[in-house]
Order: C-alpha cells, then structure tokens, then sequence
C-alpha cells in the first residue's frame, strides 16, 4: 500500500511538471521572521498574491501581521513593525486559514526555500492544512541559470534586489512582505521570459 501511494505521488508530480507555465496558477508569498532559526523563530508578518494565466492579480493581495509575536528582536528596524502595529494584527490561525485558501490547488512560490519550513511549521501549531501543488524557488531558479552561464556566484548574487537588478526590474524597498511578494512575482515572471527563447517553459523547467 505504501508503495503504491509513493508511485501515485511521483506520477502526479511528473505530470504536474509537463504543465505549461501559463496553464498553472501560482501564489507567491513574502514572510519576514524574527530570525532564520526555525525552531526559534517567529513569523512577524506574511503576504501573499496570486498569479494566473502569466499575469499577476494585484486584487488577490493580503499583507497581515502576526499579533502574537513574542520577541521583535530586530524587526522594528528591519521590517518596520513594532509593538503598536502588533497590536493591529491578526492571530497565526487566522493568517493560516487564509493562506490555506489562497493556496488551494496553486503552486507556492518564494524567493528561498527557507520560507516553506516556516509555512510547515505554522501549519503544524494551528492544524491548518497547507498544500501547495508543488513549490518554485525564485532564487534557486537564478542560481541555476546563473552557473549554465558560468558566472560565479558572489556572496550576494542571489539577493531579491540583486536578482531583479540583472533583469532591469525597478528598485522596491525591500524588507516588507507585501512589497517582496510583488517584487518576486515579476522577478518569477522575467525569468520564465527570459527562459522563453521561443519555446513553450514548461512547470519542470523551474525546478
């Protein structure tokens, strides 16, 4: 039985992957933490939007800020979010519900994978289920791309803003999930152009 759900699995990522880019919908999401620690540390605030047949859907936006945040740590200086704007925010469970929605039957997109452990892990302390289809790593797309090309990889290469820089994407401030989501959501947009050369990018060719 086991086995038979592992290769039921596999199949269905297989033919996930041969979907053409436009004919798949995808939420890019945005999280700033109080840390890179998992195990330690907290989602401060979280956005996301959508992106459906190859354009981005700006009414699809939610930017939310966890209230329940224990320690800022640096955040007021990194994010811009301090004690009073917790105040204003919304509860993990309800951030959860909502992402849990957007995210149905779409494939999650973020620039590091760092974000979906997080994604897990709140899932895991509200019982929410998050199922993306599959998930695309904006950065590890660049990174690929970047060494087919031969360039070396420097120590800040692969940042958002040094990402969007190559493909003459405008500067946003970065830091701010909501502004980040957008900003990734174009960048996902001008690689798979960039990728395009006269061919049909399929899922696969992202991962």
């Amino acid at each position: 039985m086991f086995v038979k759900r592992w290769w039921q699995k596999v199949y269905k990522q297989f033919q996930l992957k041969q979907y053409e880019f436009e004919a798949l919908n995808y939420l890019v999401v945005d999280i700033e933490l109080t840390g890179l620690d998992v195990k330690q540390s907290e989602i401060v605030s979280i956005a996301w939007l959508a992106i459906e047949a190859g354009r981005i859907d700006l009414h699809s936006a939610q930017y939310h800020v966890h209230k329940d945040v224990k320690a800022l740590e640096q955040s007021p200086i990194y994010h811009g979010i301090d004690e009073s704007m917790l105040k204003d925010g919304a509860s993990l469970e309800h951030i959860m519900c909502n992402l849990s929605q957007a995210l149905d039957k779409k494939v999650l997109v973020c620039h590091s994978a760092l974000d979906w452990p997080f994604i897990k892990q709140a899932s895991a302390m509200t019982s929410i289920s998050v199922e993306p289809l599959c998930m695309v790593d904006t950065m590890a797309i660049e990174k690929k791309r970047l060494l087919s090309c031969g360039q070396p990889i420097a120590g800040d290469s692969l940042t958002l803003a040094s990402c969007r820089k190559r493909y003459q994407l405008p500067d946003y401030q970065t830091h701010h999930a909501l502004t980040d989501a957008l900003a990734t959501a174009e960048l996902l947009l001008a690689q798979v152009n960039a990728m395009n050369a006269g061919k049909r990018i399929k899922l696969a060719d992202l991962m």
